[in-house]
């Protein structure tokens, strides 16, 4: 897509991962499997190995969710690509040999689908995500391109991983993030300042206020009532290069003083350059994360040698 390069990541995502992680990894299993495991009946549990195969582009993500899911099985993984890894087939090598699985054979296959969902949906996350972020920085856009909440329930953890992985910011993790107020908070509490004002009184110094904003002058009581980020929400592209020039021009006449510009509402790969703005901070779309294409893999045990 483009000669852009976008920087190592300065750590292990996977140690981002909360304590509660694995539990999340056992409802999995035990929704897949609830009662009689009627197939691994018929394998048994003779030491088998798998190949995980990469059928189709994408960014390889969910490595540590795949880890957990076959250890708790009694299973080992060795991967052979690195996590944030581009998986390219091509029609001289239509499969790429992501990692190799080892295990019970009946165990292998209890964690199998599981995984296989799990990795699929996560890679395909952080592939759009990366495909995002290399077009605007490849338009010379050098803000930051977010996703959102509108995630799976119970799959958050992993769709937010994938955004990591990906290379964007995976924007508020939950409602106890970041303080943001929507039009509902707004019209509830009487009026931007009031709700500012609440949201501040309990938020402290430590939890940004962010306001979605339908104008140019919402944007303005925002930032006068102390907001930390606004959101200028379906703008349209020229309403947008409008309102974040005014709202700089505005930071400038104050001395530095104001806040950040976030642009959302209907972006997509598609359409994003009509959006990007010099003037504008963060741009964030729930179209890196909701209804992306999946990456497809496939495991597969390798047949015992004849004697």
């Amino acid at each position: 897509m483009s000669t852009v390069t976008l920087p190592t990541p300065l750590g292990n995502y996977a140690h981002l991962l909360p304590p509660s992680w694995k539990a999340i990894i056992t409802s999995w299993l035990a929704e897949d499997t609830p009662s009689f495991d009627y197939g691994g009946f018929v394998v048994g549990e003779g030491v088998e190995e798998a190949i995980l195969w990469g059928k189709s582009e994408g960014v390889l993500a969910g490595v540590p969710f795949v880890d957990e899911i076959f250890a708790q099985l009694g299973c080992s993984v060795t991967w052979h690509l690195a996590e944030g890894s581009a998986v390219a087939p091509t029609p001289t090598n239509p499969k790429i040999k992501i990692a190799t699985v080892k295990g019970p054979a009946r165990c292998l296959l209890l964690g199998e689908r599981v995984a296989l969902n799990t990795m699929a949906r996560c890679s395909g996350v952080a592939w759009k995500s990366q495909r995002v972020l290399l077009k605007a920085r490849a338009l010379g856009w050098k803000g930051i391109i977010a996703g959102t909440r509108k995630t799976t329930p119970g799959f958050r953890i992993v769709e937010k991983y994938g955004m990591l992985v990906g290379g964007v910011d995976q924007h508020r993790y939950d409602l106890s993030s970041m303080i943001m107020l929507k039009d509902n908070h707004i019209w509830s509490k009487g009026s931007i300042t009031q709700a500012v004002q609440a949201a501040r009184s309990v938020g402290g110094f430590a939890v940004k206020v962010h306001v979605e904003c339908q104008s140019l002058e919402e944007a303005r009581e925002a930032i006068a009532a102390g907001a930390d980020i606004v959101m200028l929400d379906n703008f349209t592209p020229e309403g947008i290069r409008v309102a974040a020039k005014a709202l700089r021009e505005d930071r400038a006449l104050t001395g530095g003083r104001g806040a950040l510009v976030e642009v959302s509402g209907g972006l997509t790969e598609e359409n994003l350059a009509e959006s990007l703005c010099d003037d504008v901070d963060i741009l964030s779309t729930s179209s890196i994360h909701q209804g992306v294409s999946t990456v497809d893999f496939s495991l597969k045990i390798q047949p015992k040698k004849k004697a």
